[in-house]
């Protein structure tokens, strides 16, 4: 594995992605996995709020979150793991994963609640560098050489 930007691996963290498409899990779940991190898929916004409100405080070290998804968007789901009464919720990495991504779709992405704004189709080395900016120093390990 390739080392990231800053010389960190996402061994042992773990992803909750919200993606309806399954080709596009796929390729995340992917990517992750070639980070050294694992995902947990849910193919609709409402399916990834449970999944949050479910497990346990830390489980998750950030969320992808796609916009356009049934049940609940991308936008209604951040907006509700916001609102959660439980101290990761307000401090998780939330990043938007949308093929809107003019600046105002950047800009409801953030009003929402999301910390970052990725285009689809998703550039890998454009989510890597997203990831590690959000993603905190405590939850990455140095990579070894």
């Amino acid at each position: 594995m390739s080392p990231t930007p800053e010389g960190q691996s996402f061994s042992g963290c773990r992803f909750l992605v919200a993606e309806d498409n399954a080709i596009n899990a796929e390729i995340i779940s992917e990517f992750l996995q070639m980070l050294g991190a694992r995902a947990v898929v849910k193919a609709d916004g409402l399916q990834a709020l449970e999944e949050f409100c479910t497990a346990p405080q830390g489980t998750y070290d950030g969320i992808l979150m796609d916009i356009q998804m049934p049940e609940m968007n991308g936008y209604e789901t951040t907006r509700a793991i916001r609102a959660l009464d439980r101290p990761d919720a307000g401090r998780i990495p939330i990043i938007a994963m949308t093929a809107n991504a003019f600046d105002e779709d950047v800009k409801a992405a953030m009003e929402a609640g999301m910390n970052g704004h990725v285009a689809k189709p998703v550039d890998m080395e454009i989510l890597r560098a997203m990831l590690c900016k959000f993603i905190s120093a405590s939850n990455v390990q140095a990579e070894q050489p």
